[in-house]
């Protein structure tokens, strides 16, 4: 009996020397932590790797059409740095330059020379003259007269460019020529503070209150010179180039007041820095040429599209170009409105500005 009793007593001892831990506490999740918490995974899935979870694929809006640079990035072209003369009457002629030009060595105004009248048969009565003040409305009537659609753009838009007053603007080519070089692949109010600054670098230019450099002033600065109005390397030689042609007399205001229009195409594309485009635009807006067409240029091929009812929206080429209208057809729709084609492409430029049911 004492055996049993001290063992027992001994047994109780050695629990009070090695206490039993508490319990642990008891975790509550709430029913967000709960929703949070990751599904199981099956077996199928622990057996994978990791993986990147997929994005979902959104659809891209298609990129909008290319913008044209034309007319905005013309405006430059055709800026003079002279107050506007007042509309005077003189003849004109759809296949010449009806713009009074300077000479750009002597500011010099040259006029076209007039059309030769004794070519007209002296039996046959002689037609009216056409003048800077009938010129654009004998377009407008030919062109309405070839396809009856033109008339609701024409009655919208009127054509500054060839009218009297746009007629009576005097034109510097060297300085047309020139500013189409200096607002390439720049924005406008880039191309104007570009010009402004290449102006000042000359502070003794022009003469009769006109402030652009001559010619025999730019070719002979040099290129870094010409780079501090912010030019970069290759437009200071082009304009270098550009001034060193009509130094020598290969460009001049004479031939490009009457050479035919292939000449003048020819002899300007044979510059570095002027491409087709560029030419066409300057044979446009500044020599006020009447029969000028450009293939190349997106936002008359855009016009001509909507003009013969195509939705322009849908249509884009191979590759992802933009292509409206080919070539072909552009020019076998133009080829209708000879000799006023400069005519019929300025106001393909304001298709998209007129209410296009109101031609059918």
């Amino acid at each position: 009996m004492a055996s049993r009793r001290s063992a027992r007593l001994s047994a109780l001892t050695t629990d009070t020397k090695t206490p039993t831990p508490p319990p642990p506490p008891k975790t509550t999740t709430s029913r967000k932590r709960k929703a949070a918490a990751e599904p199981i995974p099956t077996p199928a899935k622990l057996d994978d790797g990791p993986s990147t979870p997929q994005r979902r694929k959104t659809q891209k809006n298609p990129l909008p059409p290319p913008e044209t640079p034309t007319p905005a990035a013309v405006n430059l072209m055709a800026a003079g740095l002279l107050p506007k003369p007042s509309a005077v009457t003189r003849l004109a002629s759809p296949t010449k330059t009806n713009a009074p030009l300077f000479s750009p060595e002597t500011s010099r105004l040259i006029a076209p020379t007039p059309l030769d009248s004794a070519a007209v048969s002296p039996s046959k009565p002689p037609r009216p003259k056409t003048t800077s003040a009938t010129i654009l409305a004998e377009a407008c009537a030919h062109l309405i007269d070839v396809d009856p659609r033109m008339k609701p753009l024409i009655a919208k838009h009127h054509c500054h460019i060839f009218s009297p007053e746009g007629l009576a603007e005097h034109v510097d080519p060297f300085e047309a020529l020139a500013s189409g070089i200096i607002s390439q692949q720049v924005s406008g109010a880039a191309a104007k503070a570009i010009k402004a600054r290449f102006v000042a670098l000359f502070p003794d230019a022009g003469s009769g209150g006109r402030r652009f450099p001559q010619p025999s002033q730019v070719a002979t600065a040099s290129v870094e010179t010409l780079r501090g109005a912010g030019l970069s390397q290759r437009k200071a030689e082009y304009l270098t180039g550009l001034a060193e042609k009509f130094v020598s007399g290969e460009l001049t205001a004479g031939m490009l007041a009457d050479a035919p229009y292939e000449e003048v195409l020819e002899r300007l594309i044979a510059v570095r820095g002027l491409g087709r485009w560029s030419v066409e635009m300057f044979a446009c807006f500044g020599l006020k040429r009447m029969d000028v067409f450009s293939l190349g240029d997106l936002g008359v091929q855009r016009g001509m599209a909507a003009f013969v009812g195509r939705d322009v929206a849908k249509l884009k080429g191979k590759g992802g170009k933009w292509k409206y209208m080919s070539e072909g057809e552009m020019e076998e729709l133009s080829d209708r409105f000879r000799p006023y084609r400069s005519v019929f492409m300025w106001y393909m430029w304001r298709v998209e500005e007129t209410d296009t049911s109101t031609m059918e």
